[in-house]
């Protein structure tokens, strides 16, 4: 009963501050205290991701010594009295869930022991009860208090979304990437009720509703859904609308260069993407309030707050200006008074920042560089006339220039214009940047993000081959070479021995290489929701093979240099390992830059450091006279 006692869920903040350090880092997850009063968010301002607290309107912050692993993300109890901490020891994507007080005291871990992997973490409101999921199979409630581990399911590629206040019904997501559905769960009797496809959701304060994110339409829906009765409270909306609508100042345009027309009408034969998706959403904990984010001109941001207690035409309150294009991470403090996200933009890491009564407040930010290079919109047909867009870092003077093309990872991710140390530094050296969104991306509707799927990859290379022509079409680009990370770095080899005239450089990093091997080393997990993606290794195993770069390496052409985390068992460095040994064996030119101690991401600063200088130096030299 005394351990009990000491794990009572009440706010103990630590007895001593220090000053922030000066230099630049980037800070993300925020999760509010109960009041609002402080936050806790990730810094890698140390050197490795870790929890910080620091009370909002103060310049003095507290680190919260969780070990020497990095931290992932981080959530604030609504009693108060616990951070929950998602770690990726090794830097690995394999995390561990543990707990600490505010002031640091009484750490324990409390899910993702061994081999096992915990995610998507949830605290329940008005409750000393954590929602979570491990190894995409089983949905936990562990109470902190007790120490109790409740199992509401299991079943494959399974997640735990929210219970309800009586613990009757659990939401849960199931299936596999780009095929989820929300399902609703009577724990009583064991039946499901589907509710819609999408991966978010939430039930209200008495349970006797459910909010979701929706993904049924060709754009997502925030909706509202009581029974059999659905009400939609936002959809994807003209880019300018909500502003409009809320009588607030319009957003300012993208940044262009002098005398730049972004408009549709610059390019008469492309229907280009002019509506924003809705890309999550927060609800109080009264319910009486939801946040939205948006998505808007092709990976800008919108917040909007929507009254939910009344009916009829909800007008939002649009939070403008934001300090920052792109935004994200929203979390509402438990008594709703304070709303948590993060901010960037080009030359501006990561910042957490807070809205409260009508105004913004950095809690811990940096400004944008005075020099930084804000990139344009560029909108383009694909070889099919499917339209295609990605943002344009231009360096001063007139082109062509020598020119990187930049390939995300996901696929179904979306490079939008924040903050890239990469960028900014090529740019400064001559060398443009495009960073290209091709078919398969996030942002532009649900046929855009599955028109790569299984055999319509060849379509999504091809789509490189398309920036190229586009580039050199608008003479912006001479020498070209190409790059990504993970998905990025596959659609770089895939590009790189399908083209290889087009190219003078690449860069893998933590790319897939054969897909025969990637879906027999990586974890299970990840497999098994890659198949909607991909493709079935058994069943169509020709076709994995005939996409597998490491099959037609021999007609490469330009250096590659190869960027893998040791640790990395999404794509396991196995991937990395046939490339270099190919190359080896043929004498072709190139670099291995394996990083130990780091997984999919590179997590520490010095990590990130040492492969900027690596990168910038392998296309000077070969893109640079």
């Amino acid at each position: 009963m005394e351990g009990q006692l000491h794990r009572v869920d009440v706010t103990v903040l630590p007895a001593g501050w220090r000053s922030v350090p000066s230099e630049v880092a980037g800070n993300w997850s925020p999760t509010l205290s109960p009041d609002g009063r402080h936050m806790a968010y990730i810094s890698d301002r140390g050197g490795v991701p870790a929890v910080w607290v620091q009370p909002v309107g103060s310049e003095l912050a507290f680190r919260v010594d969780t070990g020497p692993e990095p931290v992932s993300a981080v959530r604030w109890s609504s009693g108060g009295g616990w951070l929950a901490c998602q770690i990726a020891p090794g830097g690995a994507p394999r995390q561990e869930i543990w707990l600490i007080r505010p002031d640091g005291s009484d750490l324990h871990q409390i899910a993702g022991f061994g081999t096992d992997t915990a995610d998507n973490m949830r605290w329940l409101p008005g409750r000393p009860q954590l929602a979570l999921t491990e190894n995409l199979t089983t949905a936990l409630v562990i109470d902190v208090v007790t120490g109790d581990r409740r199992v509401v399911a299991r079943g494959d590629l399974l997640s735990l979304l929210d219970m309800d206040p009586a613990g009757r019904f659990a939401l849960l997501r199931h299936g596999p990437r780009g095929a989820r559905q929300v399902i609703l769960k009577d724990l009583s009797n064991g039946t499901e009720k589907p509710l819609t496809r999408g991966e978010q959701a939430v039930f209200s304060p008495g349970g006797g509703c459910v909010y979701a994110l929706s993904q049924d339409g060709e754009f997502p829906a925030l909706l509202r859904i009581a029974g059999d009765a659905v009400e939609v409270l936002a959809a994807t909306v003209p880019t300018r609308s909500l502003a409009d609508r809320a009588g607030a100042a319009a957003l300012p345009p993208p940044p262009t260069a002098a005398g730049t027309d972004l408009s549709a009408s610059r390019f008469p034969e492309v229907v280009a993407p002019t509506l924003g998706e809705v890309e999550d959403f927060v609800v109080t904990a009264d319910g009486r309030t939801a946040a939205v984010l948006f998505n808007v001109r092709g990976g800008e941001s919108e917040v909007a707050l929507i009254d939910l207690d009344h009916d009829g035409d909800r007008v939002p309150a649009v939070i403008s200006p934001l300090p920052g294009p792109v935004a994200g991470g929203l979390a509402w403090s438990f008594d709703g008074s304070v709303l948590g996200f993060t901010a960037e933009g080009p030359g501006q890491p990561h910042g957490v920042w807070v809205w409260s009564r009508g105004s913004v407040q950095a809690v811990s930010a940096q400004p944008a560089g005075p020099d930084a290079v804000r990139p344009t919109l560029e909108r383009f047909p694909a070889h099919d006339g499917l339209a295609l867009t990605g943002w344009l870092f231009r360096p001063s003077g007139p082109g062509p220039h020598p020119t990187v093309i930049w390939l995300h990872g996901g696929p179904e991710a979306q490079e939008r214009p924040g903050h890239g140390p990469l960028f900014q530094a090529l740019v400064a050296r001559g060398i443009a940047v495009f960073a290209a969104n091709v078919r398969g991306s996030s942002g532009f509707g649900r046929s855009f993000v599955d028109a790569d799927n299984l055999g319509l990859r060849y379509g999504a290379i091809e789509d490189v081959r398309s920036c190229v022509e586009h580039l050199r079409g608008c003479g912006v680009a001479g020498r070209v070479g190409v790059m990504g990370r993970s998905y990025g770095g596959y659609l770089t080899l895939a590009a790189l021995t399908s083209f290889p005239e087009l190219f003078d450089v690449g860069i893998d990093v933590c790319g897939m290489s054969n897909f025969m091997t990637f879906y027999e080393c990586t974890e299970p997990w990840i497999a098994a929701a890659a198949v909607s993606k991909y493709g079935d290794p058994v069943l169509d195993a020709a076709l994995l093979r005939d996409l597998s770069p490491i099959h037609r390496i021999d007609r490469l052409r330009a250096p590659l240099m190869v960027v893998h985390g040791e640790n990395d068992s999404n794509v396991p460095v196995i991937e990395a390992e046939q490339v270099v040994t190919a190359l080896a064996e043929r004498g072709h030119p190139h670099r291995y830059l394996l990083f130990p101690g780091e997984g999919h991401e590179l997590l520490h600063r010095s990590s990130r450091a040492e492969y900027l200088t690596a990168t910038i130096e392998w296309l000077e030299r070969y893109l640079l006279p």
